[in-house]
């Protein structure tokens, strides 16, 4: 197998990992601080306080039309927006730690060794699942808060900036 199609397929096996963590320990309704404040202004459009997240809550409200017209539970799928955002972090991680180890590991010029590519790939995937596993980023993951999305839009330009380096 080739280095792009492992490591593609290691890093959604990582996002599905997380994805069904997160999804089993996720939050039924609204917690504690903003969360009940975010739901609500996403259900209804409304502004939340200073300095405001609209983007978010454009988002969140996608999520809550899959609550197909039951308020009791809006919560609950906008807590799965929360959950695969943060799913998909641990995806754009995995992928820039095994951009970085194959930067690393593999010099200039020199082939791919079999030791190579399951050294990279077991760098991404403890480095990926040691974070989706940590007690911050899963309480974060598992409510509707800001955090969730913003961790992945990081996560996402600094993926970007690997691989625009990696190919200009």
């Amino acid at each position: 197998m080739n280095y792009s199609k492992v490591n593609n397929i290691t890093g959604w096996v990582c996002f599905l990992i997380a994805t069904i963590t997160y999804v089993l320990t996720l939050e039924p309704s609204a917690s504690f601080w903003d969360c009940g404040e975010f739901i609500a202004s996403a259900f209804r459009m409304q502004v939340v306080h200073q300095p405001g997240a609209p983007l978010f809550l454009m988002i969140q409200r996608f999520f809550s039309v899959f609550a197909a017209g039951d308020v009791t539970r809006i919560a609950y799928w906008m807590n799965i927006g929360s959950a695969i955002s943060s799913a998909a972090t641990i995806l754009f991680l995995f992928w820039t730690i095994t951009a970085l180890a194959k930067k690393t590991i593999v010099k200039a010029g020199e082939q791919m060794t079999t030791g190579n590519l399951i050294s990279i790939m077991g760098a991404g995937a403890v480095g990926a699942l040691a974070y989706t596993f940590s007690d911050s980023f899963w309480f974060s993951a598992v409510e509707s808060e800001v955090y969730a999305q913003s961790s992945l839009f990081t996560a996402i330009v600094f993926w970007a900036i690997l691989k625009w380096e990696a190919h200009a």
